[in-house]
């Protein structure tokens, strides 16, 4: 990924927060057909001494987990927020005009290798429990695992495999006008909660000005 140092971000803990807030990722694998990709909701599993794991589960008939050898070098790829920036939004536009559109947006790419957890009951129950945790956690009456019938969750793990990746090397860019002048940046900021995106928007107000390089 094409990474200029002001959109580079350092803070593993913001990778993470990237990750945990946006679970559906892409991963990517290249093997003897060429590129694929598949779009899976992971869990980000980090241990006490800092490795990370990505976990997740296909369907049995999916033939990503028979596809490629253990420990297949793949990625995945994780986006934030995003979204259309107008020059119309920058005062300078107004004296200059030489202001153009662009996209601002947080994207994370995690590098390791792919690992099937085949006939891993434990593993695949212990991924549903915390994956449904996570995300049902703010509804107001939360589904969990128990309350479907045993005989029916039974069958439901038969037809699913478990997949984690080992991450290797996380890189993330979040391309969020560091490089404009703070009135261009407001003016962007001001037009985003315009349009609803006040997630982009609370982003770009959180990411201080970067010094000048290229873009």
């Amino acid at each position: 990924m094409y990474l200029p140092p002001q959109f580079a971000e350092p803070r593993v803990e913001e990778l993470h927060r990237i990750v945990h807030e946006n679970a559906l990722g892409m991963l990517v694998t290249h093997g003897a057909a060429g590129l694929g990709a598949e779009h899976l909701p992971f869990l980000l599993d980090v241990d006490a001494d800092g490795s990370t794991r990505l976990l997740a589960h296909v369907a049995r008939a999916n033939p990503v987990w028979q596809t490629f050898g253990e420990g297949a070098p793949v990625m995945v790829v994780f986006r934030g927020v995003q979204g259309y920036i107008s020059p119309s939004w920058y005062p300078g536009k107004q004296e200059t005009h030489r202001r153009v559109p662009t996209w601002n947006y947080e994207v994370v790419h995690a590098h390791g290798s792919l690992h099937v957890r085949d006939d891993d009951e434990k593993f695949l129950r212990g991924l549903l429990a915390r994956l449904t945790r996570q995300h049902e956690a703010d509804l107001p009456q939360p589904w969990k695992m128990g309350d479907a019938p045993p005989d029916f969750l039974a069958e439901i793990l038969q037809h699913i495999v478990g997949i984690e990746v080992r991450v290797q090397r996380l890189e993330c860019k979040r391309k969020l006008s560091q490089h404009h002048a703070a009135e261009d940046r407001a003016g962007a900021i001001s037009g985003l909660e315009g349009r609803g995106n006040e997630g982009l928007a609370r982003a770009m107000r959180e990411t201080g000005p970067a010094l000048q390089g290229p873009v």
